[in-house]
Parts: C-alpha cells; sequence; structure tokens
C-alpha cells in the first residue's frame, strides 16, 4: 500500500436542507434566485460538496435562463447522465456525483453551442487569487 496516499475523509462538506435536496436529491433551485447567477467576477466554482472545481468564469455567460450558465467545463470535472425521462441530460459532479443541473446542445448562445445550466446552491464561488480549497476524495 502506498505510504503517501492520505487517508480517505469520512465525509463530504456538510449540506443545509436545501443545498441536500438539490445535490442529493436531484431538486432544482427556483429560477432567478441563486446567487451566482449574475456574478460576472473573475474566478472558480467548485462542487459544495466536494470542493472538486468544476467551472472556470470565463466560462460563464448569460443566457436569460435563471441559473448560471457555462459552455464548458473544466476537463474531467463534470459527467452527464440521460435523465429518467430520456429527454435531458442530467450534469453531476465527476467526483463526488452530486446534482449540478442540465446541460443543452445546440441553442446557440455561444460559439460552442453548449449550455450548462446550472444550480447556484451547487456551487461555491471562489475569486481569481483566492486559494481553492482541496477536493474531498473518498475511498482512495
Amino acid at each position: 500500500m502506498p505510504t503517501d496516499v492520505p487517508p480517505s475523509p469520512t465525509a463530504y462538506n456538510p449540506l443545509t436542507e436545501a443545498e441536500a435536496q438539490v445535490i442529493l436529491h436531484k431538486g432544482t433551485e427556483w429560477r432567478g434566485t441563486g446567487e451566482y447567477t449574475d456574478l460576472d467576477a473573475a474566478g472558480t466554482y467548485v462542487c459544495r460538496q466536494c470542493n472538486t472545481p468544476l467551472y472556470r468564469s470565463a466560462d460563464k455567460f448569460h443566457s436569460g435562463c435563471g441559473w448560471p450558465a457555462f459552455d464548458d467545463e473544466i476537463p474531467g470535472a463534470v459527467t452527464r447522465h440521460r435523465d429518467a425521462d430520456g429527454v435531458n441530460t442530467e450534469i453531476v459532479c465527476s467526483n463526488c456525483g452530486g446534482h449540478l443541473g442540465h446541460v443543452f446542445l445546440g441553442e446557440g448562445y455561444t460559439a460552442r453551442n453548449v449550455r450548462h445550466c446550472v444550480n447556484s446552491i451547487s456551487m461555491r464561488f471562489f475569486a481569481a487569487g483566492q486559494p481553492l480549497p482541496p477536493p474531498i476524495v473518498r475511498g482512495r
């Protein structure tokens, strides 16, 4: 067994009831109520549950949908799953599996033609220059 691997944490960040409803139970915050919907500051958005960096502010845009929108994710940070309805595509944190929102293709908002529609409550924002918290990785 490698000796340079730190012991695994026993838990992710604690969540409020509202955060758990979205992140763990695949809920959605009300349109236009999220703290990051209109934020234009430079920085990084991380998973609220496990601190994994998810999105860079350079990839954020105003779609008018009522939730933060990004046209790209940090490589390897976001996983896509087909929703139970068979129509929409859910996006989750690749590290902890926490629900982030949905991804939509072909809408023409940006040159990348992708919109990650993300619940603010699923993320935390760290301004440029501010240190990011270390990701919590379970099971290593």
